[in-house]
C-alpha cells in the first residue's frame, strides 16, 4: 500500500484546520517524500530537505527547490513528515523549531504505524499542541514555536548521537546505528586475504565494512565508498578520516545512477527492502548487476547477505562464476568473478 503520510501532513489545510500560508510565506518541508499534492490554493515556496538519493532526484526533478540537509532559517511554516525512526522524527522536529520564526507553524503528520500518537503525547510534555486531526490511518498534529529553543534541546538531548565500539560515529535514522550489522561484520570477517588494488564499497553505510577494509588490507589501493543516504554518508567521511588509504565518497543511486569508475573488487552488503517491503530482486539483485557493471574484466565481488535469498541465480547471470565463501546459522558470504 502506498504512503499516504504525506496525505495525512497537507489533510489539516485540506479540510481549513489550518489556513493556507501565502505566496510571501517560506516553508521548510522535512523528510519530504516524492508525490505529494499540494492543497488547492497553495501559494508559498517550499524547500524541501530529503537525504534519500532516490527520493531526492525525484522531488528535484518534479522542480523543487530540495536539499539534502536542511538550510537557513526564519521560516514561517514547517511541516515534517514522521518516519520510521523515533530518533530521527524528534531530530526532525527539533530543527523544524531551530528554523521558525517565533511562534511559527510546525506541522507534523505520520502514520499511525510509525508511532505518530506516541510522538504526540512525549511532545504534548514539552510544547503545548494547538490542535490534531485524524486521517488516511495517521495524525496530523501542530503547535506554534515556543519562545526560545529548549524544546529542540530537550528533543536532541533525548536522542543523542551515538559512538559505536568507541570509534564510529553515528546517529538515529542511519542503517543499525547503535551497533555494528552483524551481517557486515560477517563479510569482513571473511573476505580474502588477496583482496587488492581499487576496491569500492557498495551500500556503504556510515563505513564499518569500509573501515575493515582500510585498516585489514595494505595492498588496497584505493576505496571508494557510494551510499544512497547523505548522513550516513557524512558519518562515514568521518569515521574514516584517518583510513590509511586514498579514499573518494560518492552520494549515490546505485539502481539509477551509472558508476563512472571502475574496480578491482568491490564489497558490499545490499539492502532488500523498501519500507516495510521486501524485494531482493529489484533491490539486491539490482544493486550486484551495478556491481557487475563497475567491476573490471577479472574483477570480483564479495557480498553478504541473509541464507534464504536467492542472489545465485542473479550472480550467474551476471559473473563468468561464482560461489559461496563461509556461512553461519543466518547469513552467507559470497563471491563472484566478471
Amino acid at each position: 500500500m502506498a504512503n499516504e503520510a504525506p496525505k495525512t501532513l497537507f489533510h489539516p489545510f485540506d479540510a481549513e484546520n489550518l489556513g493556507l500560508p501565502g505566496k510571501s510565506d517560506r516553508v521548510l518541508f522535512l523528510g519530504a517524500e516524492p508525490g505529494f499534492r499540494l492543497p488547492e490554493g497553495w501559494a508559498a515556496s517550499i524547500h524541501a530537505v530529503q537525504g534519500f538519493r532516490p527520493d531526492f532526484r525525484a522531488l528535484e526533478r518534479s522542480g523543487l527547490e530540495v536539499t539534502p540537509r536542511a538550510e537557513g532559517e526564519a521560516y514561517d511554516l514547517a511541516l515534517v513528515l514522521v518516519g520510521r525512526h523515533r530518533g530521527q522524527n524528534e531530530h526532525r522536529i527539533a530543527e523544524a523549531i531551530e528554523r521558525t520564526v517565533p511562534d511559527g507553524l510546525v506541522v507534523v503528520a505520520g502514520a499511525k504505524e510509525d508511532g505518530v500518537a506516541s510522538l504526540r503525547k512525549r511532545l504534548a510534555g514539552i510544547v503545548e499542541i494547538e490542535g490534531a486531526v485524524p486521517k488516511y490511518h495517521g495524525l496530523a498534529f501542530w503547535f506554534r514555536r515556543p519562545p526560545g529553543v529548549e524544546a529542540a534541546m530537550a528533543l536532541r538531548a533525548a536522542n543523542p548521537a551515538t559512538l559505536v565500539e568507541n570509534r564510529f560515529h553515528t546517529a538515529p535514522g542511519m542503517f543499525s546505528h547503535d551497533r555494528v550489522d552483524p551481517a557486515s561484520r560477517f563479510l569482513a570477517g571473511n573476505l580474502p586475504p588477496t583482496l587488492s588494488g581499487a576496491v569500492a564499497d557498495f551500500c556503504a553505510g556510515w563505513g564499518f565494512l569500509a573501515a575493515e577494509v582500510a585498516d585489514g588490507f595494505s595492498a588496497v589501493s584505493s576505496l571508494d565508498l557510494y551510499e544512497a543516504d547523505f548522513e550516513s554518508l557524512e558519518a562515514a567521511r568521518t569515521n574514516l578520516q584517518a583510513a590509511p588509504v586514498q579514499k573518494n565518497f560518492f552520494w549515490h543511486d546505485l539502481l539509477a545512477e551509472p558508476v563512472q569508475r571502475r574496480y578491482d573488487a568491490v564489497v558490499m552488503n545490499p539492502p532488500f527492502h523498501k519500507g516495510r517491503a521486501a524485494d531482493p530482486a529489484g533491490i539486491g539483485g539490482g544493486i550486484i548487476r551495478a556491481a557487475a557493471a563497475a567491476l573490471k574484466p577479472g574483477g570480483n565481488l564479495f557480498l553478504v547477505a541473509n541464507r534464504h535469498l536467492p542472489y545465485e541465480p542473479v550472480l550467474a547471470a551476471s559473473f563468468a562464476n561464482h560461489k559461496e565463501l563461509a556461512r553461519d546459522a543466518a547469513f552467507k558470504v559470497l563471491a563472484a568473478r566478471r
